[in-house]
């Protein structure tokens, strides 16, 4: 179907003052003085013509292909004390509207508001033209009230009189530059250039460093000048804007990696023989958190209870749900909850929290007795773990009661397997992310028969605690041929005698 095309707004008459030509040093113009303009012809014909008009019609020297080249700009705020680059990039287009970057190789014509209590009389704008050689648009307002009406999005620039009365508050009587303030908080996105007289340079530096990007003397206005710093002043503003950005950026990205470090779980093992180590690695690309969770805390009893979970997914969504899954099995842990009633719980607060039925949750936890020898083992939906045995190939403990993943079936159980560990031991628990990665160039998958044997060759090897974990996790990443989509979790609990 035809897309219908949007009326464009007809600036009336009274919201917009009439820029006058003139060359340098010359006066305003006798009252009365008219310009020709045409109407605008993509505006219906049943509305006035805009009486906003281009600062000149004339052409610059600098049209055509030297116009994309860079533009000296020494001296544009004449006495100014602030550092101003000797060069400044002009842009193969010209910029967006405020705030917005422009698409390559877009053209948009630079729109310049005045504010100047008396356009008419006392500041002359000359012929302005763009980096493209493009007359530049101008908007007049004779105070605030009506620069708040005429500023909307296609203004790039604002050139204020910085002696326009502010009309503010009683305390701005005293702020010389109470005025610009006010610009500033009406057009945060917006470049401003100052105007000052030609003695007050000290005025001018002052403006620019409450907010303005350069100042201009208002008996040395000339069009290139002019035109320079507008342009100057547009693309000043879009870089400040890009690095405020970047900055934020930055400080965001601290502050996530602060508080995903503090999520991570510190193990509760106070008065355990046991040793522990984890690796892991999420999914997600400059992350420290996934969708995986694991914790390990001991009982007043001396049990040591260990839990290792995947929630579906490796999103934000994903990782804040498994914290809360593991802040809960440690609470209902604590609280002296196991087995099939530990799981049933932990299901009801997977159904709550999720942001969709579908999301569904694996788990794995193990409860080893005090005296190290025997372990109760439950299984909802994930992968068993390995044990190793000193004098015994390590193998994958039993996965015959393996139960449904939390959040699929209502009222499902999980029955508890006992298990015999031995005097010595190593229990390595993992999530699935560490048996997906792809092994050679056909696609295959490691599995967990590939893991079992790459284990068992590294244990040969001599290595033990946190080494294995980080041997094992860089060669799954070498066989995949690269980083793991998936996020990786594993926990390896130590008993030597």
């Amino acid at each position: 179907m035809p897309v219908p095309v949007p009326r464009q707004r007809a600036i009336p008459a009274v919201e917009s003052g009439q820029a006058q030509a003139a060359s340098p040093g010359s006066g305003p113009s006798e009252e009365g003085a008219r310009r020709t303009e045409a109407p605008d012809t993509n505006a219906p014909s049943t509305e006035a013509p805009r009486t906003e008009a281009p600062a000149g019609n004339s052409t610059d020297e600098r049209t055509g292909p030297a116009a994309a080249t860079a533009t000296s700009v020494t001296g544009v705020t004449g006495a100014s004390g602030v550092p101003t680059p000797t060069s400044v990039p002009a842009p193969a287009g010209v910029p967006a509207p405020a705030g917005v970057p422009a698409p390559a190789g877009v053209h948009t014509t630079l729109t310049l508001l005045v504010i100047e209590d008396d356009p008419g009389g006392s500041t002359v704008v000359p012929e302005l033209l763009d980096s493209a050689g493009k007359p530049i648009r101008v908007r007049t307002a004779r105070n605030l009230t009506e620069a708040e009406r005429l500023l909307t999005d296609d203004v790039h620039c604002i050139l204020l009189d910085l002696a326009l009365p502010s009309h503010g508050r009683v305390e701005d009587n005293d702020d010389e530059l109470a005025v610009l303030r006010h610009v500033l908080e009406l057009a945060p996105r917006h470049a401003v250039l100052a105007l000052t007289a030609s003695g007050d340079a000290e005025r001018g530096t002052e403006a620019v460093r409450v907010g303005a990007q350069d100042y201009l003397f208002r008996d040395e206005l000339d069009g290139r000048l002019l035109s320079r710093a507008i342009r100057y002043a547009v693309e000043r503003k879009r870089s400040d804007t890009a690095e405020r950005r970047l900055a934020e950026g930055r400080v965001r990205a601290q502050e996530n990696r602060r508080l995903e470090r503090g999520l991570l779980p510190t193990p509760l093992l106070d008065g355990s023989s046991l040793h522990f180590a984890a690796r892991y690695r999420p999914g997600r690309s400059r992350a420290l958190l996934g969708g995986d969770f694991y914790d390990t805390v001991r009982t007043p009893d001396g049990t040591v209870h260990a839990m290792i979970g995947d929630v579906c997914g490796h999103g934000p969504d994903e990782a804040a749900l498994g914290v809360e899954l593991r802040i809960a099995w440690r609470a209902l842990t604590l609280a002296g909850l196991c087995g099939d009633e530990l799981l049933g719980t932990l299901q009801q607060v997977l159904e709550h929290e999720r942001s969709d039925d579908e999301i569904f949750a694996t788990l794995c936890t193990v409860d080893i007795a005090p005296d190290g020898r025997r372990a109760g083992l439950c299984l909802a939906g994930h992968p068993a773990p390995l044990i190793a045995r000193p004098g015994r190939p390590a193998r994958l403990l039993p996965y015959d009661n393996n139960g449904p993943a939390l959040g699929l079936l209502p009222g499902a159980r999980w029955p508890r397997t006992q298990v015999e560990l031995g005097r010595e031991w190593s229990l390595m628990l993992y999530t699935d992310g560490l048996i997906e990665g792809r092994v050679g160039k056909g696609g295959e998958r490691l599995g967990q028969d590939g893991m079992v044997e790459m284990v068992r060759r590294q244990l040969a090897e001599g290595l033990r605690g946190e080494q294995l974990l980080r041997a094992a996790v860089n060669e799954v990443r070498e066989l995949n041929g690269g980083e793991l989509t998936d996020d990786v979790a594993v926990v390896l609990l130590d008993r030597v005698v």
